[in-house]
Parts: C-alpha cells; structure tokens; sequence
C-alpha cells in the first residue's frame, strides 16, 4: 500500500479550516486596539462583536453571555474560582456555599483546580462513572447538599468520547440549589449544543478543537448568573476578562464556528460512518481488542480502544512511522507514564488501560485514510505482541 500521511488526532487539535485560514489572512491588517475610538479601533471592535454574535448564535446564546477567553482552561477556571471569590471584588451570590461536585473523569485542568480547591477547604465531591464512561444521575442528586455552590461535569470526554446526560444533570443541580457548568470543548462543532434547551449557567468553548486558532476561546455566562473576573484590569470584556482583546484569534474563532453551522451535520454522519467502519474492521483483523467509551451516547469522531499485550506508546510510535497519528491520552496529560486516569475511571485493568489508543477523525478524514489504518494497525500490534513477554496468544 502506497505510503501517506493520516491525522488521527483531532480530539487533541484540528487543522485550520482553509475558510478560517483565509479569515485570518485578512484580520491580519485590523491592527487597532479595540478600545480605541479612532476608526482603526471601531475597525477591531466591529470584527469581534461580529464574530460575538456568531459564537452566541451557534449555541443558542445572546451575544452579551459570551465572552472571549484565552483558553478553555481559562474559562474553566474562571468559573471553579468563584466558589473562593473575594466579596469585595463582586457581589458573587455563592457564600456560604462553597462546595464543589465534579466527576473523576474531567479535564485536568478541572481536576487540577478542584485539588486546589479542596487545599483550600473547600468540600469536593467526585462522581464516579459506569464502564462506558457515564455518571449515575441518582448519585449526582445524592451529592447536591446545601453547602453545593457549583457543579461541573463534561459534556463530552476528551478521551474515550462519551456524552453525559447535561440538561437531566443540570435539573438536578438547579433542584439542589447550585450553578450548572459544563466543559464543553469536546462537544461544540460535533454535536447539536443548545444553552437554553440544556439550562446550564456556564459552558466552555475552545477554538482549536472545532477548525479555528489556537489561544482563543469563550465562556457562555448566563444572564443573572453570579460571575467574577479572574483576571482583572481594564474595562474589556465589558469587565469580565481585563487585557486587550486577541482580535485576530478572535475573528478566527467566529469564522470557524460560522462554518460549523454550515458543515458539522453533514459531518457528523460521515464521521460516525467512517469510525463505525474502522470500529469492525478493528474487531475482525485484531483479537483481544477492548473498545472503550459509550456504544451510542459517544462523539462521532472518537474510538478509544485498547490491545491486551501492547503499550500504547509503543503503538502510537509504529504508527507514527507509517505516517499515523494518533494518541494514547488526553494531549494535556502527556508525558505521564500513568494509565489514563479516565480510563481507570471505567473500571478497565491497568494493563488494558495502559495498552490504549485514541482515534479522533476530524473533518479531512477519508475512507482511504480508513482503509491505511486498518492495513497497518493489525500488523503494528502482532509485531508488539510478538515481543511481549506478558502476552500469550489464545
């Protein structure tokens, strides 16, 4: 088979759409601060209301709940820090209430921050979650106490793609007395995402996982929701977020979700398509393969499995040169020689667990690229399997 070059990486970062590209060509000479009154600044203000509007529109929003971010880490955690917000910095409404109810599955940055919170004694509480990845609702309703502030939990898993119930999640926690929000990088510009159908009172975006640049990002504010600004200074933002506005990023991201209102239903289906062939193709040539995450409730573009008898580093470096790539995690907890901890989350031996691999199609995937991995993949792993002492063939 003729050699060539697979990302299989999507969940991680996708490429620029060419449009988002072209976008940011253009951007490139709106140089005025934002701030400014003068017509370069009008210029700049102009372009990011406008790709405001399109950010809010895409998710069912009003352009005044959203607000422009660094990242999708920023903006989780701006809103966990305001269960230790100062009173005298803002009239947050969570005193007295400063528990937080997460799961054992979310992003680091999630559970980095809840640790710290809990340093801070604060009472966290981590759900656990069923083998395909989901959390048990009655145990939610159960862990929503009067001293509950915040619940979060993710929409979409970034590593094994399981979907979470979010509007019967954030019923609960509204029933119980505490915000709803819900990290939902994985989720906006894959799958339908509505913020009024779902009732949350703050959601996470991220550019870089739906075709847009990398650096920018938004946080959906409710209106009415209690809110204080994680880094302050001047005025922008309307003085949610000091420090002049990423324009270029943000004239990206508004193209990039634009486009995903033109093209992720027809994607969806031919995502969901293409894993689904690659799902049996995997199951027939290779024995002793662990599929992980939801069998239905679960992105289109996401298959987690995992090989008895192979480390999954060793895997994604076969791969890596025949021109695949792939991950063995989340992006941001590479570098640990741990298991991941999602998928130790579902109840999986730590040995499957170390022996796992995440595919991530994305928009410029083909059944050819399909077909490539289903050619090498089986070879790659019985090479592994051939060195491995702890392996045994049935």
């Amino acid at each position: 088979m003729e050699n060539r070059t697979v990302y299989f990486d999507n969940n991680a970062t996708t490429p620029l759409h060419p449009g988002v590209k072209e976008a940011l060509i253009e951007g490139l000479e709106i140089f005025g601060n934002p701030s400014s009154m003068h017509g370069f600044g009008r210029e700049a203000r102009e372009r990011i209301e406008d790709a405001r509007e399109k950010v809010a529109s895409f998710i069912g929003a009003d352009a005044d709940e959203i607000l422009f971010v660094g990242s999708g880490s920023e903006a989780n955690n701006t809103v966990l820090s305001l269960l230790h917000c100062d009173s005298t910095r803002c009239s947050c409404a969570l005193s007295g209430r400063n528990g937080l109810v997460t799961t054992v599955i979310e992003h680091p940055c999630v559970l980095n921050t809840a640790r710290d919170l809990g340093r801070k004694s604060h009472d966290i509480t981590y759900l656990s979650v069923d083998k395909y990845g989901r959390i048990d609702l009655e145990e939610l309703r159960r862990a929503v106490t009067d001293k509950v502030g915040m619940v979060s939990i993710m929409m979409a898993n970034n590593e094994i793609g399981t979907i979470q119930d979010i509007k019967a999640a954030a019923r609960i926690a509204h029933e119980g007395g505490a915000l709803f929000h819900t990290d939902a990088v994985q989720s906006v510009g894959k799958i339908p995402v509505d913020v009024r159908d779902l009732d949350v009172d703050f959601l996470t975006i991220s550019a870089h996982k739906l075709y847009g640049p990398k650096g920018i990002g938004a946080l959906y504010v409710k209106k009415g929701a209690p809110y204080c600004p994680l880094i302050l200074g001047g005025h922008q933002e309307g003085g949610r977020r000091a420090g002049t506005e990423n324009s270029l990023g943000i004239i990206g991201m508004g193209k990039a979700m634009e486009l995903r209102g033109i093209e992720m239903e027809e994607e969806e289906k031919r995502l969901l398509e293409l894993k689904n062939i690659l799902k049996a193709g995997i199951a027939e040539a290779i024995p002793d393969a662990l599929f992980m995450g939801h069998p239905e409730h679960c992105l289109p573009g996401t298959l987690s499995v995992s090989f008895a008898g192979a480390e999954g580093e060793a895997i994604l470096l076969y791969l890596d040169l025949v021109g695949i790539a792939v991950s063995t995690g989340s992006a941001c907890a590479s570098g640990s020689l741990d298991p991941s901890h999602v998928i130790m989350a579902t109840g999986v031996p730590v040995e499957n667990a170390h022996g796992s691999v995440r595919i991530s199609l994305g928009r410029e995937n083909t059944l050819e690229d399909v077909h490539y991995m289903l050619h090498h993949l089986p070879i790659i792993i019985d090479r592994i399997r051939t060195m491995s002492t702890a392996y045994r063939r049935k």
